[in-house]
């Protein structure tokens, strides 16, 4: 019943969003001028760090409405800057809004808004235009289309330093090949951003100095130019040195670095000049180690604390250069950078916010790929986190192909990647579709998933538990599973209850029988094995409370009365003497014990099991006294 009433439910919140959403878009439509320009303001500030708002206003089509008034030659100037704002925000929002803006032919209209002769209508456009250029579903090739577009951007660079900071941003991003790099230096890329490097603004400094990195790499001819280009009266190689200092910041050194690089590849610089080497493999060394040491600092300061972990990611760029690091040539920064990311993935908004803007799964999956051990391990610990139910990023990871590459790392001979492939698949299987949990026993292969059972280190065999608990949940999938594996996991669970483990393994192995008691017919592989339940029997009367709870449960969900067959299995069971035990378990100090054997002593149609004890699931079963820690065993 539950999944007939989902539809319904979502498309009933989905109306009451559109909604309240559509008054935005038709306040556009307004014959009075001056409140078609407030209703530009009010949905500027509605759309402001709202994802679900800016999706909805590009379904109900505002852009097209905003893109006709920014072209239109009656509009105010101020209404057309709002519009250009509220669309770069629109812009600001997922790949999906993005696409949404080019399909609507947004760069075009934008391009003919820098014709105009206002400049914060012309800033509101470049800056438009630079988020929509930085995304990575944008053509570069949508810049060169117009042979009018490159030299009149090079004619803004003189207007203010947003116009620098924007073209020269969108210049960097947009050269990705010697054609894009000769179409730039014909029309005096060099000679222009030149001047730039010395600009007040860090930020304009910082973006021309990125152009010029894009505009050397691999080409002689530019490299030649900047040998000789004099900026105040300092040649250019000159400035990069000093760009290198260490009173510089680490993005600046490490762009100037690459500048240099590439010019003394290219010829232009001699490989032996001795202020490049000594100044290169200095500064680079000293550069990695502050990356290092400040990316552990954060990894440290995040570890505990949900209040440190937000400012942190709230600093300005900050989760932009973590990311960034994962793909740097140290290994010593690349593993400071995954710690990080580890630490702050511990935060569950985090997971669910900036995580996902941020699309960290992605450089992630690519560093699992290839890797150091010691980078494997923290980068499959948080990626344990990235799989929890709740998390954005758990659907595109199942579909990079994470299955597979989880299932090798739980045949590593390193315990720890063991574990973290364990654990990740673990997660994965919570609360997962049948066909997910189809992938993972097809891939790790019953033959592994039993070597994991019976498995030395003690980490491996809970988690492997733990995936088999989450497997063997929900009927459905727990008859399935035990109607094709059903021998060979009554087969391991047995040789765990009769071996020498401790309480928390015996604990889960009985969790698991719970679970397959749960199922309609799986239960019957329990009936039908006297010595599974001579077994649960044994430990309905423990010393240990714990394994007298889980033992219970299974009883629980086989004499459960509303399902057929549950006289016959009440009958057996009273017949093996189990009603007995319940009636001195009555007796228990344990008030916990008390309460859940309750129900159990009716074994008789005459009252229903207590609703606690019904349907045991994955972490549920014995979650009560432990609901505060929930969490904690999936998060690693």
């Amino acid at each position: 019943m539950a999944c007939l009433l989902e539809t319904p439910i979502r498309m009933s919140v989905l109306s009451e969003v559109t909604a309240s959403s559509r008054h935005y878009v038709d306040r556009l439509f307004d014959p009075d001028p001056q409140k078609v320009l407030q209703g530009v303001i009010d949905m500027k500030n509605a759309v402001i760090g709202n994802n679900k708002q800016k999706a909805n206003l590009i379904v109900l089509g505002a852009v097209p409405r905003l893109l006709y008034l920014l072209q239109q030659e009656t509009s105010s100037t101020e209404l057309k800057t709002e519009c250009a704002v509220v669309l770069g925000s629109l812009a600001m929002g997922t790949e999906n809004n993005v696409k949404s803006l080019l399909d609507c032919h947004i760069i075009p209209a934008l391009l003919q808004g820098l014709l105009s002769p206002d400049l914060k209508f012309i800033e509101a456009c470049l800056r438009c235009l630079r988020t929509i250029f930085t995304s990575p579903v944008t053509p570069e090739e949508l810049l060169y289309t117009d042979a009018t577009v490159i030299p009149h951007l090079m004619a803004l660079l003189s207007r203010s330093r947003y116009t620098q900071e924007y073209i020269c941003q969108i210049f960097s991003h947009c050269c990705k090949g010697p054609d894009h790099q000769t179409i730039l230096f014909n029309h005096g890329a060099v000679q222009n951003i030149a001047h730039l490097l010395t600009s007040v603004s860090y930020k304009v400094r910082m973006q021309a100095l990125k152009c010029f990195s894009v505009l050397a790499f691999e080409n002689p001819q530019v490299s030649m130019t900047l040998v000789n280009v004099l900026v105040d009266g300092e040649l250019l190689p000159q400035i990069f040195v000093k760009m290198l200092q260490r009173d510089k910041p680490i993005e600046m050194q490490l762009t100037s670095a690459k500048c240099l690089t590439y010019m003394c590849r290219a010829g232009a610089i001699r490989t032996d000049d001795n202020c490049i080497v000594l100044k290169l493999d200095h500064d680079l060394k000293h550069a990695h180690e502050l990356r290092q040491a400040a990316f552990k600092l954060y990894a440290s300061l995040g570890a505990n604390d949900e209040d440190i972990r937000k400012k942190i990611i709230e600093t300005e760029n900050m989760m932009d250069r973590i990311v960034t690091g994962l793909s740097e040539s140290s290994v010593k920064v690349r593993l400071a950078a995954v710690r990080c990311l580890h630490s702050l993935s511990r935060s569950v908004q985090q997971l669910r916010t900036s995580f996902q803007d941020h699309a960290v799964w992605k450089p992630l999956m690519k560093v699992l790929q290839n890797a150091p051990d010691e980078i494997l391990v923290v980068a499959s610990s948080m990626l344990c986190n990235l799989l929890l139910e709740f998390s954005p990023s758990k659907e595109p990871i199942l579909e990079s192909g994470a299955v597979e590459l989880l299932c090798g790392l739980t045949q590593s001979e390193n315990p720890a990647l063991r574990v973290n492939g364990i654990w990740a698949l673990m997660n994965m299987a919570f609360q997962a579709e049948q066909k997910i949990k189809a992938d993972i026993l097809r891939s790790l292969s019953t033959e592994q998933l039993f070597r994991l059972l019976s498995d030395s280190d003690l980490n491996v065999l809970m988690k492997t538990l733990g995936l088999l608990r989450n497997l063997l949940s929900t009927r459905p999938h727990i008859d399935k599973i035990m109607s094709t594996h059903g021998k060979q996991i009554m087969q391991a669970v047995t040789l765990i209850l009769e071996g020498e483990h401790n309480i928390e393994v015996k604990e889960q192995t009985l969790c698991i029988l719970a679970n397959i008691a749960d199922g309609t017919t799986a239960k019957e592989l329990i009936m039908t094995n006297d010595d599974i339940l001579q077994k649960i029997k044994y430990y309905m009367g423990h010393s240990h409370v714990k394994l007298q709870l889980a033992a219970m449960f299974c009883i629980s969900n086989l004499v459960w009365n509303d399902e057929e067959g549950s006289q016959e299995r009440q009958d057996k069971l009273r017949d093996m003497g189990i009603v007995d035990i319940l009636h001195k378990l009555s007796q228990s100090p344990d008030s916990n014990l008390c309460d859940k054997h309750l129900t159990d002593v009716e074994l008789l149609p005459t009252r229903p099991l207590h609703p606690r004890l019904r349907g045991p699931r994955i972490c549920e079963v014995m979650a009560n006294e432990r609901a505060k820690t929930a969490l904690q065993q999936y998060l690693a």
